[in-house]
């Protein structure tokens, strides 16, 4: 029994740590502040690997764009923050450094 017990908690740890290694997009319980794309044009990409980098182009996002990102809540991988675009209505990631005007609408 003991060993079926330890066997399934390395389980469980195994899987958390793969959760933890890949950044999903998902959507996340924390309401996203509000910010907006400072950048002239910023990729916006479904998903985060962290062997490979971002996956998945969804599409470019314009600067002014009105989207979410709260700072120490959605995950930043490599410079890639988990992103909320309001305008679509989804999530995704972009670069972090295309992110500013929190809290300005």
């Amino acid at each position: 029994m003991a060993t079926t017990t330890r066997r399934g908690a390395a389980l469980a740890l195994t899987a958390t740590l793969a959760l933890l290694s890949t950044g999903t997009a998902h959507a996340d319980p924390t309401v996203p502040e509000h910010a907006v794309i400072t950048c002239d044009s910023a990729s916006f990409y479904a998903n985060y690997d962290s062997a490979s980098g971002p996956t998945g182009l969804k599409r470019t996002l314009p600067r002014g764009d009105k989207v979410g990102h709260t700072r120490g809540a959605h995950p930043v991988y490599n410079g890639w923050a988990a992103t909320f675009d309001f305008g679509a209505n989804d999530w995704g990631f972009v670069r972090q450094e295309c992110l500013g005007g929190f809290g300005s609408w």
